[in-house]
């Protein structure tokens, strides 16, 4: 290959970077949007908090549900990175697990404001669910095991029915602005500690 090639090359993959790097400031964008102002928001309003044109949206995502997917897939994506990331980085694997179903909790706030959509009968949001529990199961008792390997938390403690137990504390805080689902969360895990360390 020679120079010319090379750079090219170099600039081709700058541009797909770039181009990642739009779309993922697109779709925590909207994110964020969704979960203010649910996902009928106009597009407009996600693409002024994305800091770009309402066409730049539709070239990315022709359709709403297009951009609804990508969101969703998005944040299952960041939130199944984020906890071998958390886990390396944090002081404990019960701290990791805490940090990563933080997280966790943040997605489902989106996902719950995603639901009634999520339910619409569309085909191309039946797939989801599937992909979720895929993605994230794994992640959850990833974590779980490191924090049993170490001796901080009870040994009987199964993902899937932990992040069960997780998605219907947040479940309320759609109903009483009063309800504090964090905080239900934080009891939660707190209670996987094993005795000596409570």
């Amino acid at each position: 290959m020679n120079g010319g090639d090379e750079g090219a090359g170099r600039a081709a993959r700058s541009r797909r970077a770039d181009a990642r790097r739009n779309e993922e400031t697109l779709l925590d964008a909207a994110a964020e949007v969704f979960v203010t102002s649910g996902v009928e928001a106009p597009v407009r309003d996600i693409a002024a908090k994305a800091g770009v044109g309402v066409g730049t949206i539709y070239r990315h995502f022709p359709t709403r549900a297009d951009l609804i997917i990508a969101v969703y897939r998005h944040q299952v994506e960041a939130c199944a990175e984020a906890g071998p990331a958390l886990l390396a980085s944090s002081a404990t694997p019960h701290a990791a697990l805490a940090r990563w179903i933080d997280l966790f909790v943040d997605f489902l706030v989106t996902k719950h404001g995603l639901a009634a959509v999520l339910q619409s009968g569309d085909t191309g949001f039946d797939t989801l669910h599937a992909y979720f529990l895929d993605r994230l199961v794994p992640v959850c008792a990833q974590l779980l095991d490191a924090a049993v390997a170490a001796g901080e938390i009870r040994s009987d403690v199964d993902a899937l029915v932990l992040m069960h137990g997780v998605g219907n504390l947040c479940i309320g805080a759609e109903r009483d602005t009063r309800y504090d689902a964090r905080r239900m969360v934080e009891l939660l895990i707190a209670g996987l500690r094993q005795p000596h360390l409570t």
